[in-house]
């Protein structure tokens, strides 16, 4: 069977130009078996796992279409509507749109919170041929009438089942109210939960389904472990791994916003190159920490699901799920953001004992079986660095077996070495003895006299309470003269006694 090319899908010249310049030849499975679809105007549902090409799955098509019928948008209107879950998404799509169509002199913007409101609103005031937005900015813009979907052609959701989790079912289903019946709808989702396949039931006429991978399955390329591990100990372990080279580019994720902060000044204060990236942190910072991780000039970058949704690096050696996440599907998401494009990757699990649960809910819905590293075994290593296990930072399979432990390491009430005045190895003076039970060869103790309170002589009062006498009964050397800003309790005189 022939291979394919994006030339035999009769695309616009315009975007094989493109596509020549940035070097891209063959499609990937996913752009093969929808781009055909999508160029005829039919609505799609792709289930396909993040990494796979499903930007350039629709973006290819939409912007081939545009050209062929080639409009003036109205005023405060757009043609092409895409919804992202993120901001960071939504800014890599519209690039996306704009490296494909630099050749065409298209429309595109991208609108998303946490920046100001004006130059999105001139931006649109003039019409659009491509819009990507967040739901909830976009639903602000249509509230404050900058926005009119009446003259909207196309409907993209991405990442539909990201959407679901941030509970934006509804906000997608006010969107929609808005935009004409006829039009052309595409589903893309790396997961298809039932709650989505219900959505994609209400809004997709007759669809033609794509699946590239069975669902929630996770990319065959990326090398997967669990390493357990007290959760006390996870960020020393996570500082520790960073002494092996091969983890050049890592992404880290973490369940919270806090969480992320203090693991990113964890790794900071042990010499590694790290920033986070959270919903709590402006759009310039999340900016300038994504810029700072794809320059190369941060070596870990830390992430809670939300933020690094749509994060799209290349070149992600490793990512380390510092804690397991509540929900199954975000661990397909995770682990995507590397062996991206045929890539090779890593995905590393650190799971503690209250995690184990979340782990079986892992493995049930990826069908597959994570496996563990057993860190007592130098062959089972594989990813970590083996002088990093063999500094047994982690889990408490780096301890020997109760049964093999001898008698006072951690076992029972053994001989110590400090309580029974032995000179440690290490050095220094060791410590006192224990004093011997009485009756068992013990020194006598001393005899001590009884106490007498009459025996102490105790000084009398002379009767003269003037500190002028005091004063003349020292030498002269040892007078001290009291500093002028404080007051000097012997009525100003300015000398006191010493001592």
């Amino acid at each position: 069977m022939t291979t394919p090319n994006f030339e035999s899908f009769g695309l616009n010249k315009a975007l094989l130009q493109a596509l020549a310049t940035e070097g891209y030849t063959t499609p990937t499975p996913i752009q093969a078996q929808a781009i055909p679809d999508v160029m005829l105007g039919k609505d799609l549902l792709g289930i396909a796992q993040t990494g796979t090409g499903k930007t350039a799955a629709f973006a290819l098509p939409i912007l081939h279409r545009l050209a062929e019928n080639r409009v003036a948008p109205l005023p405060r209107t757009t043609r092409c509507l895409i919804l992202s879950p993120t901001r960071e998404l939504a800014s890599q799509i519209a690039e996306s749109f704009k490296t494909y169509g630099k050749h065409l002199g298209f429309k595109v913007a991208v609108v998303f919170g946490g920046v100001k409101y004006g130059p999105q609103e001139r931006a649109i005031q003039n019409g659009l041929d491509v819009l990507v937005a967040t739901p909830g900015r976009l639903l602000d813009h249509m509230q404050q009438k900058t926005l009119d979907l009446s003259s909207t052609e196309i409907f993209v959701l991405d990442e539909a089942d990201q959407m679901l989790d941030l509970g934006f079912v509804k906000p997608i289903r006010q969107i929609v109210s808005r935009i004409p019946t006829k039009r052309q709808n595409l589903f893309f989702s790396a997961t298809m939960p039932n709650e989505i396949g219900k959505l994609a039931g209400e809004l997709l006429k007759d669809p033609v389904k794509v699946s590239v991978t069975p669902q929630a399955t996770t990319v065959q390329r990326i090398n997967q472990s669990v390493i357990h591990v007290e959760q006390g100990r996870k960020r020393a372990l996570l500082t520790e791994m960073f002494a092996d080279d091969n983890y050049t580019r890592c992404l880290v994720f973490t369940k919270t916003k806090h969480g992320a902060d203090k693991v990113a000044a964890y790794l900071e204060a042990g010499g590694v190159q790290a920033g986070a990236i959270h919903g709590n942190k402006s759009q310039p910072q999340r900016e300038r920490t994504l810029a700072a991780f794809k320059a190369g000039k941060l070596r870990v970058l830390v992430a809670t699901d939300i933020a690094a949704r749509g994060i799209d690096v290349d070149g992600v050696s490793h990512v380390v799920n510092f804690e397991l996440p509540f929900v199954p599907e975000a661990y397909v998401h995770r682990i995507g953001r590397t062996a991206r494009a045929g890539a090779d990757g890593s995905a590393i699990s650190f799971v503690a004992g209250d995690e184990m649960k979340l782990l079986r809910d892992i493995e049930k819905v990826t069908r597959q079986k994570i496996p563990a590293t057993d860190r007592r075994n130098d062959k089972s290593l594989g990813l970590l660095d083996q002088s990093i296990m063999a500094a047994g930072v982690g889990t408490k399979a780096t301890m020997p077996d109760r049964e093999d432990r001898p008698r006072g390491e951690g076992r029972g009430r053994g001989r110590n070495p400090h309580r029974d005045g032995v000179k440690p190895e290490g050095g220094g003076q060791p410590h006192r003895q224990r004093k011997p039970a009485p009756g068992r060869d013990a020194r006598p103790a001393p005899e001590r006299p009884a106490f007498d309170p009459m025996a102490r002589e105790r000084p009398r009062s002379t009767g003269n309470n003037d500190p002028r006498a005091a004063v003349a009964a020292k030498p002269e050397g040892e007078l001290k003269r009291r500093p002028r800003s404080r007051r000097p309790s012997n009525g100003g005189k300015g000398y006191v006694a010493r001592g």
